[in-house]
């Protein structure tokens, strides 16, 4: 038995696929230490593993990352984004690598790809660790244009030289902007700088990556390192239909998609506590009464509130003559962004509208027309298989549930990694992008009449579909991990 750490961003769609991974181990009969924000605690507990709290560095509410980091806003644009990468992702990375060293020691170290301070621990304590991707991989090549870009790779010798000057450009830029900061990281416990101009390449493992997605969903790359390997889809457990439907409540509040939709609520931080503290909750899996603890309320893990059951609706399903999904899934839920644009621009097609909100209470929508119906969270397990077409702002990991059920999509992706999520979708022809996160409602009718008139797209998705499931989740990443530990 290894001792082994799970480090997870405390953001939903992080949560899920590291959980999915930490319960494997546990299931395997390791020792699992989950390190995650506090919102997130109960469900690595649920899975088995200890659990190490974010204590130096400053834990958040990712359904409001705003009360924690105001600079970061609403999110949205370059300003949001820009703001994103500076308070949450890089500056949490200091407080994320003292967390971790306090909980040592380990046989090996498992973390998403951005939860940097994971990576950084990991090569500093000169153990075996592996990258799990928990979004659409972005390392780096030489056949593929920059990660950003607004189009796809090049399939001509004009379009190389294109890609080719922009991977120039920002290698300069990265030179400037992240690299300084990484290598004050690593020069802090010792280790030596990134390979310049590379943007995040030096925070993947060399040991192992574990790629959420399939081929399919992923350009083609003849400089893919021969450590990265393709899983599928990372999801923990999902719930039986009669055990949620026993629960059914007419307030529509049903359960989460097991990638973990959140809940607006308040945010609040970790206590202080000292290295002893840490360990004392590592090895014992909760924390002692005081010290530490989250000190007020903040929204709860969706999986644990979503827990009501199915909506007193949830037979229209089987009525309808096609079932359209719309999510916005655990950030930028704005619904003026999608939902709303969604609703009015389906309103007088003969189609059952179904509108998970991620958190919020399903009223905040206003009057539904008529062939809509909403709730806060849905199971995507139960759900998309009633699915004819799911419209999404982007979020890998209902993209990946809603392929592996074999649904094409409509994508409007504007933020973050969602418009290469989108352009990945568009490329394999398992679906549309819109090009934009703010839709006119005309323009997604647009696109869910084209994807429902053409077959070739749930064709695309079922034939992709087969392949996530065929590439193993989370019992192949454990087959995988493990294999670190006999090397």
């Amino acid at each position: 038995m290894a001792r082994i750490l799970v480090a997870s961003m405390p953001f939903a769609g992080h949560v899920g696929p590291m959980s999915a991974v930490a319960a494997e181990l546990v299931r395997r009969g390791h020792e699992v230490v989950a390190y995650t924000g506090g919102k997130y605690r109960d469900r690595f507990i649920k899975a088995g593993a200890s659990w190490l709290p974010w204590i130096k560095a400053t834990d958040f509410d990712d359904a409001d990352l705003a009360a924690t980091f105001p600079a970061v806003g609403d999110g949205k644009g370059i300003r949001g984004t820009r703001a994103n990468g500076e308070h949450v992702l890089f500056g949490t990375t200091a407080g994320q690598i003292a967390d971790i060293l306090a909980g040592a020691p380990y046989d090996l170290l498992v973390t998403d790809q951005v939860a940097f301070g994971g990576a950084i621990a990991g090569q500093a304590l000169g153990i075996p660790w592996a990258t799990v991707t928990v979004t659409p991989l972005s390392l780096t090549s030489h056949h593929l244009p920059p990660l950003g870009a607004p189009w796809l790779p090049a399939t001509n010798a004009l379009g190389r030289a294109r890609d080719a000057a922009l991977r120039g450009l920002t290698g300069a830029v990265y030179r400037r902007v992240s690299d300084p900061r990484l290598n004050r990281f690593r020069a802090d416990v010792g280790l030596g700088p990134v390979r310049p101009g590379q943007l995040f390449d030096d925070i993947y493992s060399t040991d192992l990556i574990i790629a959420q997605g399939i081929p399919g969903l992923e350009y083609p790359r003849p400089d893919l390192p021969p450590y990265v390997h393709f899983v599928g889809r990372l999801a923990p457990a999902s719930p039986s239909a009669a055990t949620l439907s026993s629960a059914a409540t007419p307030g529509g509040l049903a359960a989460a998609p097991e990638d973990g939709a959140g809940l607006a609520g308040e945010v609040t931080h970790a206590g202080e506590a000292s290295p002893s503290d840490v360990a004392g909750r590592t090895a014992g899996g909760a924390p002692e009464s005081g010290a530490g603890l989250i000190s007020a309320a903040r929204s709860p893990d969706p999986a644990v509130a979503g827990s009501a059951g199915l909506p007193e609706w949830w037979a229209d399903l089987a009525a309808a003559r096609a079932v359209i999904h719309v999510t916005q899934g655990t950030l930028d839920v704005d619904p003026a962004d999608l939902l709303r644009p969604a609703m009015e621009g389906l309103a007088d097609r003969d189609v059952l509208v179904v509108c998970t909100t991620g958190g919020a209470d399903p009223a905040t929508l206003g009057s539904l027309p008529g062939n809509a119906r909403a709730a806060a969270f849905l199971p995507h397990d139960l759900l998309l298989p009633q699915v004819d077409v799911m419209v999404t702002n982007g979020g890998w990991g209902g993209v990946l549930a809603a392929i592996q059920a074999g649904v094409p999509l409509v994508v409007a992706g504007g933020s973050l990694d969602k418009p290469e999520v989108a352009r990945r979708v568009r490329w394999s022809g398992a679906g549309l992008d819109l090009r934009t996160g703010t839709p006119k409602a005309a323009r997604v009718a647009a696109a869910v009449d084209q994807v429902l008139a053409d077959s070739g797209f749930r064709a695309r998705a079922r034939e992709l579909g087969a392949a996530v499931t065929a590439a193993g989740g989370a019992t192949r990443a454990g087959d995988l991990i493990e294999g670190l530990l006999t090397r």
